[in-house]
C-alpha cells in the first residue's frame, strides 16, 4: 500500500491484531472527535462522554480476536458505544440521577443546525442560539432508542444498513424508527412553537 493512501478501519484492525500497537493507536485518532461527539450528544456530559469514549476502546481492545474480519469497523464500534452510553444512562436511571438536559455549551452545533434547517426563517436566523439550545432540548427529552437514531442519522449520517448493523435491528426497524423519531422531532417542536407564541 502506498503512504499516500490511508489504511482502511479493517486494516488498522487486523494490523493491531498482529501486535502493532500504532494501528491501534491511528483507530483511537481516526474516530476520537467523531465518536465522542456523538457520545456527547447521547449523553449530554463531557466527562461522561469521555469516559464512555474510553470504554469503548477498551472493549474493541479486548474483544478484538472476536471481530469478523469480513464486516466493517464502524457500525461494529458504534454498537460497542452505543450499549456502554445505554448501559450508563440505564445505571443513572436506577440511582435517581438526573436526566440529560442538553449538550454543554461551546459544543459544535452542525447537527442541531442540520436540524432546525428547513424550519428555519429568515427572521429565525437571528434567534439561531435560541432555537440551537430549544433543539438540544428537544432531542434530550426524546426516548433514548429515538434520539440515538436521530443522532446516527443527522449527526453521523450514518447509511441504514450501518445504523441497523450498529444498533443490532433489521432495516425495516431502522426506517421505521427513524421516521417515528423525525415525526416525534417535529409534533415536540411545534408544542414548543405554540407555548412560545401562547
Amino acid at each position: 500500500m502506498s503512504q499516500l493512501e490511508p489504511q482502511t478501519d479493517e486494516q488498522l484492525l487486523s494490523d493491531y491484531r498482529k501486535g502493532n500497537e500504532q494501528a491501534f493507536m491511528a483507530l483511537t485518532r481516526r474516530y476520537e472527535r467523531e465518536l465522542y461527539n456523538f457520545l456527547l450528544r447521547f449523553l449530554g456530559k463531557s466527562a461522561q462522554a469521555e469516559d464512555v469514549f474510553q470504554e469503548t476502546f477498551l472493549q474493541v481492545h479486548l474483544s478484538v480476536d472476536s471481530f469478523d474480519a469480513s464486516r466493517r469497523f464502524r457500525p461494529w464500534l458504534y454498537t460497542i458505544a452505543a450499549n456502554k452510553a445505554r448501559d450508563l444512562l440505564r445505571k443513572q436511571s436506577r440511582h435517581g440521577t438526573v436526566q440529560v438536559t442538553g449538550v454543554e455549551e461551546g459544543d459544535e452545533a452542525s447537527f442541531w443546525d442540520m436540524m432546525l434547517q428547513d424550519s428555519t426563517t429568515p427572521d429565525a436566523i437571528l434567534d439561531q442560539k435560541q432555537q440551537t439550545q430549544a433543539v438540544r432540548q428537544i432531542v434530550a427529552q426524546m426516548p433514548e432508542h429515538l434520539r440515538e437514531i436521530l443522532l446516527l442519522a443527522y449527526y453521523n449520517q450514518m447509511a441504514y444498513k450501518d445504523m441497523a448493523e450498529a444498533l443490532k435491528i433489521p432495516l425495516g426497524t431502522v426506517k421505521s424508527r427513524l421516521h417515528s423519531a423525525v415525526a416525534a422531532f417535529g409534533r415536540l417542536w411545534h408544542e414548543r412553537e405554540k407555548e412560545t407564541e401562547a
